[in-house]
C-alpha cells in the first residue's frame, strides 16, 4: 500500500542550500563512444559539443564494431560499437564517487553492424541488479534507456548480460553528475520515462542549453491547449533542478480559458510506482488586479494542490515526495483555475520517472577493490567469468569465489580457489583484504618469493591449501618455505592449517616448517570437512550471540552477574559512598527520579554537583555504569555532560555529574518547570548544541560512539540554557575499519528508536541520526512523541499529515505565536524528515546535521536584527489552509 501525502513545493532561496550549483562544464562527464579505435581517440560532437572518448580504458572485453553506413544518420556515437560475443555478464567499471548522483544514459544502435540482419535482445544490469531489458524495434534505429543512481561505494559497474541466443552489444555510455539534493526516492533509482516542455516549435534540448546533459522533447500539444512564451529571461538559478531556459521561457495553457488543463502520462507498467516532477513559473507580465491561481487534481479525485500561484518569471519544483501508483499505470494530471483566478493555469514542463528497485544488496567495497587488484596482479582479465560484482547475483558469481549472504551487511567472499591458473610473482598482499576468507588455495601454479606474513594477521584464514601441490620443485626455484614467526605461532597454535606440499620443501634452519603430506585427494577431503566445520561453527556462534528476536530495553528489573572486582580503569574519579553522603548532605535535595533511580544536589570542593544513585531495580545496571564511566573518563567535549567522580563501593552505584542548573530539555517543552516558552532562538541553539555533541561522539572519538538514547530528556541545559548530551550507559564503540555496521541487541526508548535498526538489530550511526529527527521534531512541534488522541500516534507520521495540508503553521508549536523565521523553520522540518527516512542509507550524516542547524541559527540571527538582505530573500509562507489532504488509497 503506498499513500500519496501531496505535492511538495521546493521553493529554494540562497539561503536554502549548502552548495549552489555552478554552471556545470563536461569536465565531470564520462562520455564514451563505445567501439571507438583507436583507444586513445576522442571527437566533438558538433550537434551537442560534447567531447567522446573511446571505452578502452573502462572494459577488458568486447569486440568493436562499425554500423553499416546507409544507417549513418543519426549522431557519431552510434556509428561505433562494441559486442560481447564471449561470457554471459560483460562489465563497465567506473571509479567515481560515493554518495554521488549521477545520470546514466546508455544508447544502443544494431545497424547491421555483425551482417546477420537480425536485432538483439539482452539485459541491461546496474551494480548486481537488472536495470532493463534493451528491446530494439527496428535496425536502424536507436533506443536510449537513462536511470538516475546513486552510487553505495566509490565504484561503478554497468553490465551487459545476455539472456538468449544473440549477442549484447552498446553503442555509447554517458554517466553525469547531478546535485545530490535532487530527485529524492525513498529506495531504489529512478528510471526516466519521460521529461518535455511546451515550445511552440519542437526542438529537442540537450546539453548545453541544460547542463546536466538532459534531454527535454516537445510535448505533442492536443486540440485543448496552446504554447505560450516569452522573450524574457526566467529565474532558474536558485532552484536545484536547473531547468534550462528553453524550457522555463515556454509554457501551456488551455485553449479555452475557462476550461482546465489536462495532461495524460504513462508509464508504459501497471505494476510500477513513479515520481513526477513539475516545473512551473510565471512568464507572462499580469496587471495589478491581476492573478493566476489553480488547483492540482491527481487521476480526477485526489486534490494534490488546492492554491498554487507560480511565482513571476522564477522557476518552482512541485514533486511527489513518495512514489505513486495507479491501477493501469496512466496518470491523468488536471490544473483547474480557481474562483479567484484571472488567468487559466499554465505549466512549463514535467518529468516522470519509474521506481527501479535494487534488491540485491553490493559485495563490501573493500573486497571488490581487492578482487580487481589481484584480478590485474595476476593477469587474469581473460577469466571470463570475472566481471561485475564478485558475488551478486548468485547465478553470475565468479568462477572459483564462495561468498557469504548475510541479511542486512554486505556479502563477503569466504573462499578462494585459484589453483591452475598460472599465477606467476610474489603473492600479493590484496590477499590480506578479503577479511571474511576462510579458504584459500593458491595451488599448481608458478608463485615466487616468499610466503607472507600478513597471513597470520587474516583471523578468519583456516586453511592455505598449498601455493604448490607437486612431487618436486622444478620450475619454482625461488619458492622460500621459511614461515615467518607470526605465522609459526598460528600453525602451533592449531588456528591455522598450512599445506605446503606432497615433498616437503626445503626447510628454514631458524623456523621449522609446519606441513601436511598427504595425497592430493585427502588434502580436498580435509578441506570440504573444514569448511564445513567452521561455517556451521561460525552460523551456531551468530545464532548464540543474537537469540530470538530484538527487544527493547524498559525499566523492567533484569539480573545480571556482576564481578566482585570492579573493572572500570579510571581510579582518580574514584569516590566512596560516605563521601557521596557527604557532598548530598544525606541526599537532602531531590532534582529528579528515573528508571535508573535518584539524582540529588550536591557539593563537592565548592561546586554544585548531581548525583544519580543507581537503584537495585535500574534498567540501567552495571554494565552501562562501567560503560558511562570509562566513556566520560576519555571523551571530552563542551555539549556532552562532563562526569566529575564515580562511587562503586559494594552496593551502592553513583555517578557525578557536573550541575546542569535548568534540568532537561523535555521539561521546559512540557512547561513542567514553568517560566517562560523557549524561544525559536533558545530551541535551535539548543538543536545544534545537542548536535555538535553527537557529532562529536560520532567523528572526534577513536573509536568513534553511537549513543543509542538520544531524545529529550537527555539533553541537559545549563544556566545559560546551553546543551549538552547525557546519559551514556547505552552507548556502544562503532567500528572504523570498513564496517559500517554492527549487530547489538536492541536498545532505545521507544518513540525514539530506530525502526531499521529494530527490525535488523545492525547498529550504526545512522541509528542516532533517526533518534535526533525525533528530537527536532519535539523541538519544532512542541507535540509528544507517541500521542494515541491524535489522528496519527507516531510524531513522525503526524508532521508529514500536517504538511499535506500546506501551512507551515500547522506543524509549530502555537505557543511561539509565529515569531521565527519561515525559511528556517521549513528548512529544519526538512531536515528533520531526512533524519526520519526509514532507509538509513538516506539519512544525513551529524556533520551535514550540524552545517544545516547552523544555518537555521544564522537565519533567525539576522531576522531578530532586522536584516533587510534577509527580509528580501524570505521564503514564501505556505497560506493554503483550504488545501484538501492528498492521499489516494491502495493502488
Amino acid at each position: 500500500m503506498k499513500f500519496f501525502h501531496g505535492f511538495l513545493l521546493l521553493l529554494i532561496t540562497a539561503y536554502d542550500i549548502l552548495e549552489l550549483v555552478q554552471a556545470q562544464n563536461q569536465s565531470e562527464f564520462i562520455s564514451l563512444a563505445c567501439g571507438l579505435v583507436p583507444e586513445h581517440a576522442t571527437y566533438t560532437e558538433k550537434s551537442t559539443n560534447i567531447i567522446y572518448t573511446s571505452d578502452a580504458n573502462y572494459i577488458d572485453t568486447g569486440l568493436v564494431g562499425r554500423i553499416r553506413d546507409e544507417y549513418k544518420v543519426l549522431q557519431q556515437q552510434t556509428w561505433t560499437l562494441r559486442s560481447f560475443p564471449e561470457g554471459t555478464r560483460n562489465c563497465y567499471n567506473f571509479n567515481l564517487i560515493a554518495k554521488r548522483k549521477y545520470l546514466i544514459s546508455g544508447s544502443f544502435l544494431y545497424g547491421n553492424y555483425d551482417g546477420r540482419n537480425k536485432i538483439p535482445i539482452f539485459d541491461l544490469h546496474i551494480g548486481p541488479n537488472k536495470w532493463t531489458s534493451v528491446i530494439l524495434d527496428a535496425v536502424g534505429n536507436a533506443s536510449v534507456y537513462e536511470v538516475i543512481h546513486a552510487l553505495t561505494q566509490d565504484r561503478l559497474q554497468v553490465c551487459l548480460v545476455k539472456t538468449g541466443e544473440t549477442t549484447p552489444f552498446i553503442s555509447s555510455l554517458e554517466l553525469r553528475p547531478l546535485d545530490n539534493e535532487t530527485y529524492v526516492t525513498e529506495s531504489g533509482s529512478l528510471i526516466t520515462v519521460s521529461r518535455f516542455f511546451f515550445a511552440p516549435t519542437p526542438p529537442m534540448i540537450r546539453y548545453d542549453e541544460d547542463i546536466h546533459d538532459r534531454g527535454w522533447n516537445p510535448y505533442l500539444l492536443d486540440e485543448q491547449m496552446v504554447s505560450i512564451s516569452t522573450d524574457i529571461l526566467v529565474d532558474t538559478e536558485d532552484n536545484f533542478y536547473d531547468v534550462p531556459q528553453l524550457v522555463a521561457m515556454t509554457a501551456a495553457v488551455p485553449r479555452n480559458a475557462s476550461q482546465p488543463l489536462t495532461l495524460y502520462l504513462s508509464l508504459d507498467e501497471t505494476t510500477a510506482e513513479a515520481y513526477i516532477y513539475m516545473h512551473f513559473a510565471e512568464i507572462q507580465k499580469l496587471g495589478a488586479n491581476e492573478n493566476r491561481e489553480f488547483s492540482i487534481t491527481f487521476n480526477d479525485d485526489q486534490v494534490g494542490y488546492a492554491k498554487f500561484r507560480p511565482p513571476n518569471f522564477t522557476i518552482t519544483t512541485l514533486f511527489t515526495p513518495e512514489a505513486i501508483s495507479s491501477l493501469d499505470g496512466n496518470f491523468k494530471l488536471t490544473f483547474a483555475m480557481t474562483g479567484n483566478s484571472t488567468h487559466p493555469p499554465l505549466i512549463n514542463a514535467v518529468e516522470i520517472y519509474r521506481v527501479l528497485e535494487l534488491p540485491e544488496p553490493e559485495t563490501d567495497q573493500d573486497e571488490v577493490s581487492a578482487m580487481v587488484n589481484i584480478k590485474r596482479s595476476y593477469e587474469l582479465e581473460k577469466k571470463v567469468s570475472w566481471q561485475g560484482d564478485p558475488c551478486a547475483p548468485k547465478a553470475f558469481r565468479w568462477e572459483g569465489l564462495n561468498c557469504n549472504y548475510p541479511k542486512y551487511e554486505p556479502q563477503g567472499i569466504i573462499s578462494l580457489n585459484l589453483t591452475e591458473n598460472k599465477l606467476t610473482g610474489s603473492i600479493t598482499p590484496e590477499f590480506a583484504k578479503l577479511t571474511q576468507l576462510v579458504e584459500l588455495d593458491l595451488s599448481k601454479n608458478d608463485l615466487s618469493g616468499d610466503i607472507p606474513a600478513f597471513f597470520a594477521d587474516m583471523k578468519s584464514l583456516k586453511l592455505i591449501l598449498s601455493f604448490l601441490i607437486c612431487r618436486n620443485l622444478s620450475g619454482n626455484p625461488n619458492l622460500n618455505s621459511t614461515i615467518p614467526n607470526s605465522l609459526q605461532k598460528r600453525l602451533t597454535s592449531n588456528s591455522l592449517t598450512l599445506i605446503l606440499s606432497e615433498t616437503p620443501l626445503k626447510e628454514s634452519k631458524k623456523v621449522p616448517v609446519s606441513a601436511i603430506a598427504a595425497p592430493v585427494a585427502g588434502m580436498f577431503a580435509l578441506v570440504v570437512v573444514l569448511a564445513i566445520f567452521f561455517v556451521i561453527r561460525k552460523k551456531k556462534s551468530y545464532s548464540t550471540a543474537a537469540p530470538g528476536p530484538p527487544s527493547v530495553t524498559t525499566g523492567t528489573v533484569q539480573s545480571e552477574t556482576r564481578s566482585s572486582n570492579p573493572t572500570i580503569i579510571t581510579k582518580d574519579l574514584r569516590v566512596t559512598y560516605p563521601e557521596v553522603l557527604k557532598m548530598t548532605n544525606n541526599f537532602q535535595r531531590v532534582l529528579g527520579k528515573g528508571g535508573f533511580g535518584t539524582v540529588y544536589h550536591g557539593n563537592l570542593d565548592d561546586a554544585q554537583v548531581a548525583v544519580k544513585m543507581l537503584s537495585h531495580s535500574s534498567a540501567q545496571g552495571y554494565k552501562e555504569f562501567n560503560a558511562e564511566v570509562e566513556l566520560l573518563s576519555r571523551v571530552h567535549h563542551r555539549h556532552l555532560v562532563r562526569l566529575v567522580g564515580y562511587c562503586d563501593d559494594g552496593d551502592n552505584l553513583a555517578l557525578i555529574y557536573e550541575y546542569m542548573a535548568n534540568g532537561d530539555l523535555k521539561e521546559h517543552m512540557s512547561g513542567k518547570r514553568g517560566g517562560n516558552v523557549l524561544t525559536w532562538e533558545n530551541r535551535m541553539q539548543i538543536a545544534v548544541e545537542a548536535a555538535q555533541g553527537l557529532e562529536y561522539l560520532h567523528n572526534g572519538c577513536q573509536p568513534p560512539m553511537v549513543h543509542r538514547d538520544v531524545k529529550t530528556t537527555n539533553i541537559l541545559l545549563n544556566e545559560r540554557y546551553g546543551a549538552k548530551l547525557a546519559d551514556f550507559g547505552l552507548s556502544r564503540s562503532f567500528p572504523i575499519d570498513g564496517a559500517y555496521h554492527v549487530s547489538t541487541a536492541v536498545a532505545g526508548t521507544p518513540g525514539y528508536l530506530d525502526p531499521e535498526y529494530h527490525r535488523t538489530n545492525s547498529l550504526s550511526e545512522k541509528s542516532d541520526v533517526y533518534s535526533f529527527g525525533i528530537v527536532l521534531l519535539e523541538i519544532i512541534t512542541n507535540q509528544p512523541v507517541i500521542d494515541k488522541t491524535r489522528e496519527r500516534t507516531h510524531i513522525n507520521e503526524w508532521a508529514v499529515l500536517m504538511l499535506t495540508k500546506g501551512d507551515i503553521r500547522n506543524l509549530i508549536d502555537p505557543k511561539l505565536m509565529g515569531d521565527y523565521d519561515t525559511t528556517g523553520a521549513w528548512k529544519i522540518v526538512e531536515l528533520a524528515l531526512a533524519c526520519v527516512n526509514p532507509s538509513s542509507n538516506r539519512r544525513p550524516t551529524m556533520a551535514h546535521v550540524v552545517i544545516e542547524l547552523n544555518e537555521c541559527v544564522a537565519l533567525e540571527n539576522a531576522r531578530r536584527q532586522g536584516s533587510e538582505e534577509m527580509s528580501a530573500r524570505s521564503s514564501v509562507n505556505f497560506s493554503l489552509s483550504s488545501a484538501s489532504e492528498f492521499i489516494p488509497g491502495a493502488r
